[in-house]
């Protein structure tokens, strides 16, 4: 009986064994383009931030992404996998966070780019223009008065009160010291960002007919420019901002939380969350957070032009009717594409070696939340 029985038992653990199912290898991603929003189909119609990248980048293989916003789209031979996370900063955060987490793809050498469009200050640049961020500001941690109810009884109050936004744990506008709880900031790195903008600083950038004459219609001799390419910090919340005053608020959050180190120029969505899933991928070691890169290109003015108030430039400025809408969706891909394929062709050498100088040393900051 006994024989028979250990016989069995090898039966059965051999077809255990043949049954075993090999795990396949991850799939090598060298670059992650992350996008926010599609306007309608991935191909073929109105475009959002997504479509060029799918038809240009030839992101022809779909894959299921059910844990995330919208199913993925790679290019196979390329190693280029574009995500669209959804609009605001808490589907970023679960998109990015999602495909971190996902056991098909090895992301440990892979770089992302943000790529999307926003609303840039006419002191720093003028439609249509791209930007590549330095630093990441959130602007939605913190405190809110109704502007109806800031006080602004004596002269004192009124120089005080510019905003009724306050920094968390923080009693007035702007309190010092900075509160390490009320920061959520992410400078990129340095390195990186250089070397991307000295790549794509002369690309030459469309500048239609009637930009032209809108750009007129704003302040500022950035705002006059042609489109161009720069570098500057950008605003990230969730909330869609518009006006004279709250660009103003805008610039004084950016130098407060920054410690003056950040400049303002174009406000986003998402890109606070985004950042902080890759933060949390990189502790993990899933990612390399110093592979990140954010371009935001201008949609639009983030104040009214001459003779409109706020309200009535807000009114005007949707998805799709945006004043430099398809001409911002167009910098996108024409400025953030020659970053993509430069990777691409030179895999062997940015696989091992990020491009641009050496690193710097590291600079510690008690409400800096830096990228290395």
């Amino acid at each position: 009986m006994r024989p028979l029985l250990a016989l069995f038992l090898l039966a059965t653990i051999t077809c255990a064994s043949a049954q075993t199912v090999v795990s396949p290898r991850p799939t090598e991603i060298k670059v992650v383009v992350i996008n926010m929003f599609e306007a309608g189909a991935d191909t073929g119609d109105i475009p959002g931030e997504y479509q060029h990248w799918v038809e240009n980048e030839h992101l022809d293989t779909v894959l299921p992404f059910p844990q995330g916003y919208h199913d993925l789209r790679l290019n196979s031979h390329t190693g280029v996998l574009g995500l669209l996370t959804g609009v605001g900063t808490a589907r970023a955060a679960a998109s990015v966070m999602a495909l971190g987490e996902d056991p098909r793809f090895d992301l440990t050498h892979a770089y992302f780019l943000v790529a999307g469009i926003g609303g840039i200050d006419p002191s720093a640049g003028s439609l249509a223009s791209a930007v590549w961020n330095d630093w990441i500001v959130d602007g939605d941690l913190g405190y809110e008065i109704d502007a109806r109810e800031i006080p602004n009884a004596t002269p004192a109050d009124r120089a005080l009160w510019t905003t009724g936004y306050i920094p968390l744990r923080k009693s007035v506008p702007y309190e010092q010291p900075v509160d390490p709880d009320s920061v959520l900031v992410y400078q990129l790195n340095a390195s990186l960002v250089d070397w991307a903008f000295n790549l794509t600083k002369d690309v030459v950038i469309p500048d239609p007919l009637e930009l032209k004459a809108l750009r007129l219609q704003f302040d500022g001799a950035a705002a006059h420019r042609p489109p161009f390419v720069l570098k500057g910090a950008n605003l990230s919340a969730s909330t869609f901002w518009h006006g004279q005053l709250m660009n103003q608020w805008a610039e004084d959050w950016v130098k407060y939380m920054t410690a003056g180190k950040g400049t303002y120029a174009i406000c986003g969505m998402e890109d606070t969350g985004t950042l902080q899933s890759l933060t949390f991928l990189a502790n993990a070691h899933k990612v390399d957070l110093n592979r990140v890169l954010v371009l935001r290109t201008a949609s639009n003015y983030d104040v009214p032009q001459h003779g409109q108030t706020a309200a009535q430039s807000l009114a005007g400025t949707k998805i799709g009717h945006y004043s430099a809408y398809l001409p911002s969706l167009d910098t996108a891909y024409r400025v953030g594409h020659v970053v993509v394929d430069s990777v691409v062709e030179h895999w062997a050498e940015d696989r091992e070696r990020i491009p641009g100088p050496p690193l710097p040393p590291l600079e510690t900051s008690k409400y800096s939340k830096q990228t290395r």
